[in-house]
C-alpha cells in the first residue's frame, strides 16, 4: 500500500540536527529536479526580500520564512514526519504509533512537496516554505514542473498494491495515476451526515476532512491492513468501524472514489 499525503503549510522548526543530504532522500530519480528547485529557491530568498515574498505568496507576518529558505542547505534536518504539522498530521500522530506501525508508516507514506516533489516520512529534511502553487521565475509553476519527474518514478514506487490518494487538489495535479495504477487507486471524500426533521442531510467536510483522513491512515497502520486494491480497502475500513460508500469506476483505468460518512466532526 502506498499512501499519498499533502504536506502542511506550517512546519516544525528544523532543530540542530545535521544538515540536508539530498542524496539520502528516497526516490533518487527526483534528485535532479529537486536540486533545480532548491537552487532557485535559495537564490530567490537570498536576494530581493520583497520579490521573494511576492513569489512565495507570503503575508508580512511570514516574512521570516524567507530567511529560513535562504539557509536550507545549512539548516538542521529532521525526519519529514516530524517537520510536517497541522490537522492531518496531528490526527495521524506518527510519534505515538507503536514500533510496527511506525515501520509501516516509513514504508507506505509519501508526502508531496513543492520543493522536494515527494518524500517519505523518514527522509530527513529542513523546515521550508514553498507550496506547489508557487511559480518560480526560472522554473515556472511547480505543479506543472513536477509532473514529468514524478511520472517517471511514482509508478514504480506504487508497486503492485493499493494507492490511497489523500492529497489536496494542488498536489494531486502534480501526478495523476494512469492506466493500471489508476485502476487500483482510491481517493477519499469525507461527508458529514446529520438528521434534520427526520431527514438525513449530508455535506462535504472541509477543515475536519483532514483530521478524518489522518485518523483513517492511523487506523490502517495500527491494524496492519495491507489491502491490495480499492475493494479490499473498503472492506478493511469497514472492519475498522468506518462507514464507507463507493461505486466501481465506469471503465477500467479510472480511479475509485470512496465516501467516508461521519456523524461527528472533530
Amino acid at each position: 500500500m502506498l499512501v499519498l499525503l499533502p504536506p502542511s503549510e506550517g512546519k516544525a522548526a528544523s532543530g540542530r540536527g545535521a544538515p540536508l543530504k539530498p542524496e539520502s532522500l528516497s526516490l533518487p530519480g527526483l534528485d535532479g529536479a529537486r536540486a533545480a528547485v532548491l537552487d532557485e529557491l535559495v537564490e530567490l530568498c537570498t536576494g530581493d526580500e520583497e520579490k521573494a515574498r511576492e513569489v512565495l505568496g507570503l503575508s508580512e507576518g511570514l516574512r521570516g520564512e524567507i530567511a529560513k529558505n535562504a539557509e536550507l542547505r545549512t539548516a538542521g534536518a529532521r525526519p519529514a514526519g516530524e517537520i510536517y504539522t497541522g490537522v492531518l498530521y496531528d490526527a495521524l500522530g506518527l510519534a505515538t504509533l507503536d514500533a510496527a506501525a511506525r515501520r509501516r508508516a516509513r514504508q507506505s507514506l509519501l508526502v508531496f512537496s513543492g520543493l522536494w516533489g515527494a518524500v517519505r516520512v523518514g527522509d530527513r529534511i529542513p523546515s521550508y516554505r514553498c507550496s506547489m502553487g508557487v511559480k518560480l521565475p526560472g522554473l515556472g509553476a511547480l505543479g506543472a514542473y513536477w509532473r514529468e519527474p514524478l511520472a517517471s518514478v511514482l509508478p514504480e514506487a506504487a508497486g503492485d498494491g493499493l494507492v490511497l490518494d489523500l492529497r489536496s487538489s494542488a498536489y494531486a495535479a502534480a501526478w495523476r495515476p494512469k492506466g493500471e495504477v489508476a485502476g487500483r487507486t482510491a481517493t477519499v471524500r469525507v461527508l458529514h451526515s446529520q438528521t434534520v426533521d427526520g431527514v438525513e442531510k449530508r455535506s462535504v467536510v472541509s477543515h475536519f476532512n483532514k483530521a478524518t483522513k489522518g485518523r483513517i491512515v492511523r487506523s490502517l497502520l495500527e491494524g496492519g491492513a495491507a489491502p491490495k486494491g480499492p475493494v479490499e480497502l473498503v472492506e478493511a475500513l469497514r472492519d475498522l468501524g468506518y462507514t464507507v460508500e463507493t461505486e466501481a469506476p465506469a471503465r477500467a483505468g479510472k480511479t475509485w472514489s470512496l465516501d467516508v460518512v461521519v456523524t461527528e466532526i472533530h
